[in-house]
């Protein structure tokens, strides 16, 4: 008999490093608010940078009124042990479990800024950071079936129903533009 751990699937790995930041409900809620964010600002024919620019301002925004509700949730709680959670502790905590909601951003704003920087026209640019959001949300919606052991079928479903929340807004996008 073997002592050797068994061996993880490639993207569990991934997961595992992505974790703090990403594999969480703040990064599904923070990329179907990009999404909406970039599908409402592109579909009126705004250049990449006012997108960007759109994205980054909310998306700061929200996750300081979410950092914030949270320190404020926490102060004055008691944690496993029965202290009670200072100010400190109870932003720390907030930050980490609110860090996805910030992250969220990077892949869809990498596409913005090669729209802004002219290596991709602006349409494209704005078409690739909205498509961008329903493929990082089928990842996440895989992965989070992946760590629960489920199955393949089960998994791929796990995918496919969290990307339509990305898919809404690419359609929505189809239909204002």
């Amino acid at each position: 008999m073997s002592s050797r751990p068994p061996r993880e699937h490639g993207l569990l790995k991934i997961h595992r490093v992505l974790k703090p930041g990403f594999g969480t409900e703040a990064a599904v809620y923070g990329t179907i608010l990009v999404s909406g964010l970039i599908a409402v600002s592109s579909a009126h024919g705004e250049t990449s940078v006012v997108v960007l620019l759109t994205v980054a301002v909310t998306i700061v925004v929200f996750w300081g009124a979410h950092v914030y509700a949270g320190t404020v949730a926490r102060v004055g709680d008691t944690d496993s042990s029965g202290k009670v959670i200072g100010v400190g502790a109870a932003f720390r905590t907030s930050i980490r479990r609110t860090l996805g909601l910030l992250t969220s951003a990077t892949v869809p704003a990498a596409f913005l800024l090669a729209g802004t920087t002219r290596v991709i026209p602006d349409d494209l640019a704005n078409d690739l950071a909205l498509w961008s959001g329903t493929v990082i949300l089928a990842l996440l919606g895989y992965i989070a079936f992946l760590r629960r052991g489920s199955s393949l079928i089960v998994r791929i479903a796990g995918a496919i129903g969290t990307a339509c929340f990305g898919i809404v807004f690419v359609i929505l996008k189809a239909f204002v533009h």
